[in-house]
């Protein structure tokens, strides 16, 4: 049998080209989550790697679809090869348990784990240079303008949170924090 994986770490991205692509390879099933590759705990992963057997193929479009490290991805595919599974990364080629395929492994795990950090580590400077600017605001930015909250919470004293929330499009849950905001003793 022939199983796919797709994962992408965040709800709002899109799995459909991994599906799409895993479907082209043949796969007679695909897992597929949104689920964080830093996390350990990805249950769809773990269900895929509960189902194969020897002889089956596991299909991932990129390496770091399945591992979080280096060493994750060379101690799984060690441990999917142990098990008589192959392994086919789509844009690397079918991992061979060969001396010069569990080298190519290695050095593309490497360079996959290198990649990610190298992200995180844009992220953080970014963020770090963000945060000396004076209106630096952690988190989301909002929706709407403080006229829009305040003319809201205005329709508030003769309306009921559910008919703002029809005539403005602003959340209750929106509404609430803004007035709490504005009842908090100032600093």
């Amino acid at each position: 049998m022939k199983y796919g994986y797709a994962r992408v770490s965040t709800v709002s991205q899109d799995l459909e080209s991994q599906l799409a692509a895993l479907e082209n390879q043949g796969c007679d099933v695909i897992y597929s989550e949104k689920f964080t590759g830093t996390k350990a705990d990805r249950p769809k992963f773990k269900e895929v790697l509960s189902k194969l057997e020897e002889g089956d193929t596991l299909v991932v479009t990129k390496l770091d679809r399945f591992a979080r490290s280096t060493v994750d991805a060379i101690n799984t595919v060690k441990e999917l090869f142990s098990r008589g599974v192959k392994v086919h990364v789509l844009n690397m080629g079918l991992v061979e348990d060969t001396p010069t395929g569990r080298l190519i492994l290695t050095i593309m795990s490497g360079f996959a784990e290198f990649e990610r950090d190298m992200i995180v580590e844009r992220t953080q400077e970014g963020k770090a240079i963000a945060k000396q600017r004076e209106d630096f605001r952690e988190g989301r930015p909002n929706k709407y303008s403080k006229k829009q909250i305040q003319h809201a919470l205005e329709l508030l004293n003769d309306h009921s949170y559910k008919q703002v929330e029809d005539i403005t499009g602003i959340s209750k849950s929106t509404l609430i924090r803004a007035k709490k905001k504005l009842q908090a003793p100032s600093k």
